[in-house]
């Protein structure tokens, strides 16, 4: 889940390379996943489709254990709000998504109201804040 995603765990990103426009998205999913490399489009093994990932610099660090990298996986399935607009994300989102907007290597993200799917508060109206944040 994002909220359990630690700046440390990223610092070694030097890029998000995005597989689709996330303008008109209001969420993605991220999770870290773990990567036989630090480059290039990973293998994805889940419903529904890869948005984007992360690219790590040469100073990130293989796991002893394993040989494998850990790095950000941007994910949508097919019951997320951007296919199924009136479903089980109307409003809220998954714990694990985050307004693609607020992403940058290095830099976890974060919820807006937008990703929430809900309106503007009435504080951002009467101030003339539109989203996204």
């Amino acid at each position: 889940m994002s909220s359990l995603i630690t700046d440390d765990e990223i610092r070694d990103e030097t890029e998000l390379v995005w597989l689709e426009d996330i303008e008109n998205l209001d969420y993605v999913r991220q999770s870290l996943d773990r990567l036989p490399t630090r480059r290039g489009r990973p293998a994805y093994h889940r419903d529904g489709r890869m948005i984007g990932y992360a690219q790590l610099g040469p100073r990130a660090k293989a796991s002893r254990s394993s040989g494998t990298f850990r790095r950000r996986v941007f994910w949508l399935l097919p019951h997320d709000r951007d296919t199924d607009p009136d479903g089980l994300y109307v409003t809220g989102a998954p714990a694990e998504a985050v307004d693609p907007r607020t992403l940058k290597a290095g830099s976890k993200g974060r919820k807006t109201e937008r990703s929430e799917g809900g309106p503007p508060s009435t504080a951002m109206q009467e101030m003339g804040i539109t989203l996204p944040l």
